[in-house]
């Protein structure tokens, strides 16, 4: 299948070189060119703007889009759209709020241009394991879509979930998830580094991927960065979010739904990324304040 590929980032280079293992035929773009000419390196045809990309692609078209999201996703949808025509296929793999993919869903059927959301999840392993990719659209167009799908993806790595949104309604969903996971590996493993039986961290992990209840790739991958370094004495505890815990604790409370490990979790987040907190210096005083408790200055 022929397929047009904008954004060249870490992701969007494994997905191109996926494709063209397969044998799809990818026009690829980016900004910096210097990523244009590797994804040439794969065999994809590069391409200098959006209207070189559609130029060069037979319609109906197909476009996935995969830059980060908010401003830029959005500034590249309108952009594109200029350049296509009635029954070509805008896809979003990027970190997009559904109500978004709902407006734009509407904006672009009044051009007749389909819109695709897929909620892709796989990080940078996905090259060589597949991405797990959650779609939202109408059936019709999904199943154009089918033979790119099924490249990205492992066996069974893909499905149609719903409507438009539908496919990042549920990324949002499975990163909350993920989020909560984080963070009670996270706790756990804090825990046990404060033990006095000076535990192997490393093994301890390895151990609980041979069979245990809380075995995840997750924690294949906490084993890793481990073993690399026991301490994780070369990082930093600054913890970014990339949006979907928000969205889904808006949405919970939007439908009366408690999500408390969530909310935690993302609140740690923001946490991580404070020297020292107000709160905390508030806290301090008042200690002193009641009991008479002593302080640092």
């Amino acid at each position: 299948m022929e397929i047009g590929f904008v954004g060249l980032g870490k992701m969007g280079m494994n997905m191109v070189t996926r494709l063209r293992r397969d044998q799809h035929r990818v026009v690829a773009h980016d900004r910096a060119t210097d990523l244009i000419a590797k994804a040439e390196g794969q065999g994809c045809v590069g391409a200098t703007s959006l209207a070189d990309l559609t130029s060069k692609l037979t319609p109906p078209r197909a476009v996935w889009i995969m830059v980060p999201s908010g401003a830029p996703t959005e500034e590249t949808i309108r952009s594109l759209a200029a350049h296509l025509q009635a029954g070509d296929i805008i896809i979003d793999g990027g970190n997009t709020n559904f109500h978004d993919d709902v407006r734009r869903a509407a904006d672009l059927k009044a051009r007749g241009v389909h819109y695709v959301d897929v909620g892709t999840s796989g990080g940078i392993w996905g090259l060589t394991v597949g991405y797990c990719l959650m779609v939202g659209g109408e059936p019709s167009v999904v199943n154009r879509l089918a033979p790119i799908f099924t490249t990205l993806a492992p066996e069974h790595g893909w499905a149609h979930l719903g409507g438009h949104g539908a496919g990042h309604y549920v990324k949002m969903v499975h990163n909350g998830i993920e989020y909560s996971m984080m963070q009670g590996y996270a706790e756990g493993f804090e825990l046990m580094s404060r033990s006095e039986y000076r535990l192997d961290l490393a093994r301890i992990a390895d151990l609980w991927m041979r069979g245990s209840v809380v075995r995840s790739w997750l924690l294949e991958l906490g084993a890793q960065a481990l073993k690399a370094d026991p301490r994780l004495d070369n990082l930093k505890g600054y913890v970014q979010d990339s949006g979907e815990g928000r969205w889904m604790i808006v949405e919970a409370i939007e439908k009366d739904v408690a999500v408390p490990t969530l909310t935690a979790a993302l609140f740690t987040r923001f946490r991580s990324r404070q020297q020292e907190t107000f709160s905390e210096k508030m806290l301090a005083a008042l200690r002193q304040a009641f009991g008479g408790h002593s302080v640092r200055r």
